[in-house]
Order: structure tokens, then sequence, then C-alpha cells
């Protein structure tokens, strides 16, 4: 933090993890070298890619950021090597295939100096799908203050429009690196059970859907990382009653997609799924603190599954 015209200037550490996406990368860390008010600090973190990214590798280097590789761990793992090695007062996550408008970081610091208790702000977004710019559905709505509920059925919070203080993730903890999807959902709901999330309604990134290696569209039956992330929320974080009530009865009804999506399968590990979760629907009802201890067992059963499925 620096001290200017007797004002506070706040940094920000960009960050963005990468596989393969060379045309798609240097888009999107053009858009952060662009941006009104620079950031302090870029960091690109290839996650072990196939791809010669070398030509972004000079770009990043070349204006005095920063260019991380790794072997391939995920895209959670990338994103906590990008934390572990920022230094500003604040992360700003950016996916390699997005784009952030050139206000972007401007807009959410003035945000956070309007609004100065809050530690984590999103902005709206453009989405396009095969280059086709579309309009989110209503359930898609980025809510403002309390996100836990609607991020409960389903990822209302963005990565590549989220700001927040990076004192705060230190706090919430590392994205979980055992899922190789859903961390987002995992993360943003353990931030949310305890922030308050802000929200600039202005669109100030642009969202790209639908191309073949899109990370959501690389896994079956999603709502069975959906289901381990809410189960370790009940063990692992403090809910208030609400919270609790809302999260049991939102894993119960995940827990119904899971059987219904492994039974329309034919994988051998269908069956799997199914039994799954109809132990979890079992364990539902039993009190509440017995559930709980029970679907721990159940969890690490799935996240087995989950590491030998396709």
């Amino acid at each position: 933090m620096v001290r200017l015209g007797g004002r506070m200037k706040r940094s920000v550490s960009a960050i963005i993890p990468v596989y393969n996406r060379r045309r798609q990368l240097l888009s999107a860390v053009q858009s952060v070298l662009e941006q009104t008010t620079a950031v302090h600090q870029l960091i690109v973190v290839d996650d072990g890619s196939e791809d010669d990214l070398s030509e972004v590798k000079d770009i990043v280097e070349s204006k005095g950021h920063t260019f991380l590789r790794q072997k391939n761990l995920g895209v959670a793992a990338a994103r906590n090597s990008g934390a572990a090695a920022a230094t500003g007062d604040y992360l700003a996550f950016l996916d390699s295939d997005d784009k952030w408008l050139p206000q972007k970081i401007e807009r959410q610091l003035e945000y956070f100096e309007r609004f100065p208790g809050c530690r984590a702000c999103q902005c709206n977004e453009i989405w396009f799908r095969n280059g086709v710019r579309v309009n989110p559905k209503k359930y898609h709505r980025m809510p403002l203050g309390d996100a836990f509920y609607p991020s409960l059925k389903r990822c209302v919070v963005s990565a590549s429009s989220i700001m927040l203080e990076r004192s705060l993730f230190e706090e919430i903890g590392t994205f979980d690196q055992r899922l190789i999807v859903c961390e987002d959902y995992d993360y943003w709901l353990r931030l949310s059970a305890s922030h308050q999330i802000g929200l600039i309604g202005e669109e100030l990134v642009e969202k790209f859907g639908g191309h073949a290696d899109q990370l959501s569209r690389s896994q079956p039956v999603m709502d069975r990382f959906r289901v381990f992330a809410i189960v370790k929320l009940l063990r692992e974080t403090s809910l208030n009653e609400q919270q609790r009530s809302a999260s049991l009865e939102e894993l119960a009804a995940k827990c119904e997609v899971v059987a219904a999506g492994a039974a329309k399968r034919e994988k051998w590990y269908s069956g799997l799924y199914a039994e799954l979760a109809a132990e979890a629907l079992r364990c539902m009802g039993l009190p509440e603190d017995q559930a709980v201890a029970a679907l721990e067992v159940f969890v690490e059963e799935l996240l087995e599954a989950i590491s030998v499925g396709d």
C-alpha cells in the first residue's frame, strides 16, 4: 500500500491460471496490461501446458511481471500458486479464456473506497457463447451482499470478475486442489458463509464459453463435485442454523441429481455414483450431527470415485 497525495493507493495482483490456450491467453494478458489503473503485479501461472507459451512469457516478463510454470496440477493449484506469489493488497483472478474491459480494476478500487467495510466485490459480465453474445438467465444474476444462499444452488460468483483482499483470501484458505472442477463453487461458498460480496452493476468482464476445452464441459455428473463441497462445508465451516438447514436441503437435492445422472450413463462407475448418492440420501434421515458424520465417509468414497471416473 502506497500513500499518494494524502490518500492510500491500494495495489492489485492479477492472477491468470492457464493450461494451453495460447491465443486466448494473449488476449487475457493484453486486457490486464491495458487497464486504466495499472495492476501492481500480473502473475501468469502455466499449469504444465503442452502448448508453447514462450511468446506470452516474453511479453509478461518484458513488462516486469511474473510468469510461473508448474507441473499440471489443475486450476485450483494454479490459482493457489499465483496467490502465494502475490504481494498486492488485493487479488483479482482472470480465467485465461476471458478478458477484462479497460476500467475493471479502476472501478473496483473505487468501489472499495466508497465501501471501506467491503472486502470482496465483483462486477457484471458480458457473456459470449461460440462467439455470439448471450444474455445470462435470471438465476445466473450476481447477488449483492449475501451471496451464500444463491451460491448453494449454483456458482454465482465469477472468478474472472471478483476482487478480494489478499488478507481475506488468507483467512478463507486456498482453493481445494482435490477438486478438478467446481473448485470455484467450493471456494465462494466458504467465503460467502461469513462475508458479504459487493457488486458493481457495470459490465466490466467479457466471458467466453462454448469452446471444447472449457472445464465445465470436461466432467460428467458435475453435481458430484458440488456434493463433496457441501459436505465439506458442513464439516469444516462455521455456519448459522439457517445456513446449515439450507445446506442440508441443497445437499439432498444434489444427491438426487447425482443419482439420476448416474442412472442415465453406461460407464462402469455410474452404478457407484448412484449407490453413493443413495447412501447420502439415507444419511440425511439421521439426526444432523450423525448425518454429517456419516456423510464424511460418503465424501471420501465419492472423492475416490471422482479421481478415477472420467
